[in-house]
């Protein structure tokens, strides 16, 4: 590696860059798709477990069993196990569309009992108010519920995409596009161990990143 060697910058930062739009394609949707499901599954658990605003025991066993099944798989075989999903929904197994389905049903357990979790902070006191002033079930939830944890939901969130972005890039190594594929295709089999090191540093200023916005909106959400 030359420091002047424009060829060789010019080269590396094209690499670079579309590795880090392909790891965003992929952690921006996988993610959205896994806190939209992940929130309404972990609103459920909360509501259906034993003295909750709508009690449904064997309804929430259910759901437990699933969540927990979900959360034990580790993601590397999980990849692989839903090679036939990925292939029915995006036509294919490999690149970074086929990967968003791995990575969102391996975060949708995770967020439900993050929000489980969180919304088990309130306490009950806050639900008796509204329950004593006549809110329905639907009510407490979009009007005491979530605006009251809107902050403890916005920390689970961050978690689940800081994990979404390490899962990205195990993805890589069967072929799943982004830092991951690059830092393997281009970088280890390549001996190239510079394009290794900035994927290192783009991976770790994305997580900086993505920590301190969801830190920022979390404090300004905070009611206390």
């Amino acid at each position: 590696m030359q420091v002047f060697d424009l060829e060789y910058w010019s080269q590396t930062i094209g690499i670079l860059m579309r590795g880090t739009a392909d790891t965003l394609y992929m952690v921006g949707f996988a993610s959205l798709f896994a806190v939209i499901a992940g929130l309404v599954l972990g609103i459920l658990l909360y509501i259906t477990n034993p003295g909750g605003i709508r009690a449904m025991p064997v309804l929430n066993r259910v759901l437990g069993v699933i969540v927990n099944i979900g959360r034990s798989i580790p993601f590397v075989i999980l990849i692989i196990a839903v090679f036939p999903l990925s292939k029915f929904i995006v036509g294919t197994t490999i690149g970074s569309t086929a990967s968003i389905v791995p990575l969102t049903i391996s975060a949708i357990p995770f967020v439900a009992r993050l929000v489980e979790a969180t919304l088990n902070e309130l306490g009950f006191g806050i639900i008796e108010v509204a329950i004593s002033a006549g809110a329905t079930p639907m009510q407490i939830v979009f009007k005491v519920l979530l605006p009251e944890s809107a902050s403890g939901l916005v920390s689970a969130f961050t978690i689940t995409v800081i994990n979404i972005i390490g899962y990205s890039a195990m993805a890589g190594t069967i072929g799943g596009g982004g830092l991951g594929d690059t830092a393997i295709r281009l970088g280890y089999q390549r001996f190239r161990t510079d394009i290794m090191i900035y994927i290192i540093i783009i991976l770790v200023i994305l997580v900086q990143v993505i920590q301190l916005l969801g830190q920022y909106i979390a404090r300004k959400l905070d009611k206390r």
